[in-house]
């Protein structure tokens, strides 16, 4: 796998779950790296382990504030751009607050991004601007109707990204993520993803919520990949790999009731009373898609994109240190 040495990085929403991740890589090959983060989803603890790196610099501010935008992005070569306000339950709850960072937020980087000329601008996309398109598996060029304010806010961003590359010549990728796990997810509060908030759950003995029957289906991604994807979307030189967006998942789904199964075989090792715990079904989320999976195709073919963790081998990853985080 290529990766990235020697270069000066801003990652935005850096004390995030995937941003930290990113972080951890990247200091670890030499790489000068800046943190950008409100603490609005971010946690001081995930940057916790960085702060006395020489290479290490911490900015607390908000993508919302251009002059922060340009203060973190002076002097980088690259740009992750991974802050945003998540969630399809918090859009709905909020919508407005979600498009001032997830959109206002957006241009800002880009034009902070385009004025301290950067080499590369590559961006968290999504896999909710699928919206209502049927087809499985997913392919980049084919894309429905959205089905909640997060994924307008996602769409908009690759139309923005689509329009300051041919304008203003920038190099930008956009990486659709499928619903990536790993450690440093957070497992509390209203807006928690499923992974973490199942494991708390049954680690706690409390028998989880499944949002419909169990039938939905994920396309599950363990985040070494998601790190993966992104050195490789700096590194290309392929052109045609340029200005475009890709899926980023393992390319399988696995339905919650799945899910539960195989979370119950690694939590029942930890605490045999697991074995037990039986979920309980409830209704099924607004803006919630029935079925994910991703065509890994282009990100094979264009970045050299490879996998390693499917859903059990990142959950075996995951799951030690989520025993560890509740262990505390």
């Amino acid at each position: 796998m290529q990766k990235l040495y020697s270069s000066k990085v801003l990652v935005t929403g850096g004390a995030g779950f995937i941003g930290s991740n990113l972080i951890e890589a990247l200091l670890s090959q030499d790489n000068t790296v800046v943190c950008l983060d409100n603490f609005a989803t971010g946690k001081q603890e995930n940057i916790a382990p960085f702060r006395s790196h020489a290479k290490f610099t911490l900015i607390e501010g908000d993508i919302r504030n251009i002059d922060d935008c340009r203060k973190a992005v002076s002097g980088m070569d690259y740009v992750l751009h991974q802050a945003a306000l998540g969630s399809v339950p918090r859009s709905i709850n909020d919508p407005a607050t979600t498009n001032e960072v997830n959109v206002g937020g957006f241009v800002n980087m880009l034009l902070a991004s385009r004025d301290a000329g950067v080499k590369r601008f590559v961006y968290a996309a999504s896999s909710s601007t699928y919206g209502d398109h049927p087809a499985l598996p997913k392919v980049e060029e084919n894309i429905g109707r959205p089905l909640s304010p997060y994924a307008i806010t996602k769409y908009v961003n690759e139309l923005y990204a689509s329009v300051f590359a041919d304008l203003y010549g920038m190099e930008i990728i956009g990486l659709r993520y499928f619903n990536v796990f790993g450690k440093r997810q957070d497992p509390d509060g209203a807006y928690a993803a499923v992974i973490p908030k199942f494991v708390k759950s049954m680690i706690d003995g409390v028998p989880p919520v499944i949002n419909g029957d169990g039938s939905h289906s994920r396309d599950f991604t363990y985040v070494e990949n998601v790190v993966q994807v992104n050195q490789l979307a700096l590194l290309t030189e392929n052109q045609e790999a340029l200005n475009t967006v890709y899926n980023v998942a393992f390319g399988e789904n696995t339905s919650l009731n799945e899910l539960y199964s195989q979370l119950t075989g690694f939590l029942s090792e930890f605490k045999p009373e697991i074995a037990g715990l039986k979920p309980i079904y409830g209704p099924v989320r607004k803006g919630d898609v029935l079925h994910s999976l991703a065509s890994i195709d282009k990100a094979r073919r264009l970045l050299g994109y490879d996998p390693k963790y499917n859903l059990h081998a990142g959950l075996k990853e995951a799951i030690q240190w989520y025993i560890a985080y509740f262990s505390k």
